[in-house]
């Protein structure tokens, strides 16, 4: 596991890219965290490393959203796919949108509030955020840029393995 500090905006950006840079088509990411943990910050910093240039909202009502990756990254995909399962009640909806699939056509997964369906995944990497109370702003405004978060990102299965040191290395100064 590789455990994060990011104490502004600019540092969850930061993050977003170095995971970018090391994604490949076929990837599933699982952004998991509370509501206003960052999920969609941490989406729209990793899409914009991928040279998505339209602006990326939360899907929370149209649970998928999908945006064309710049080309000449070199990292091969040529879709993000960015889902939002907080609304879906039961695993089957979960299966009924095939994210799965979506990266297999040469795509990338961004999936919130995936982890509580996370064993319906294959090889897939979890990006959790929290806000780190101990640094928590008095004034109680809980955005982004007033306060730190603590970011964790964890492997499951061996399709992260090889890439894992690269990881590792572009989250150096993030790290806790």
């Amino acid at each position: 596991m590789l455990e994060l500090r990011a104490t502004s905006l600019a540092d969850t950006d930061a993050i977003a890219a170095a995971l970018a840079a090391v994604s490949r088509p076929g990837d599933l990411i699982v952004l998991s965290g509370e509501m206003g943990a960052g999920k969609t910050a941490f989406a729209k910093g990793f899409g914009r490393a991928l040279g998505v240039t339209e602006p990326i909202t939360s899907p929370t009502f149209t649970l998928v959203h999908t945006y064309e990756i710049g080309a000449g990254l070199g990292h091969g995909a040529k879709s993000l796919h960015h889902a939002d399962l907080y609304r879906l009640d039961r695993t089957t909806e979960v299966a009924d949108l095939a994210l799965e699939e979506l990266a297999e056509y040469q795509g990338i997964v961004l999936v919130e509030w995936g982890d509580v369906v996370d064993a319906l995944f294959g090889d897939h990497l979890v990006v959790h955020l929290e806000p780190d109370a101990s640094t928590e702003a008095d004034d109680g405004n809980d955005s982004l840029t007033d306060t730190t978060r603590l970011i964790e990102i964890s492997a499951s299965g061996a399709s992260w393995a090889p890439r894992w040191s690269r990881l590792v290395e572009g989250c150096e100064e993030f790290r806790c």
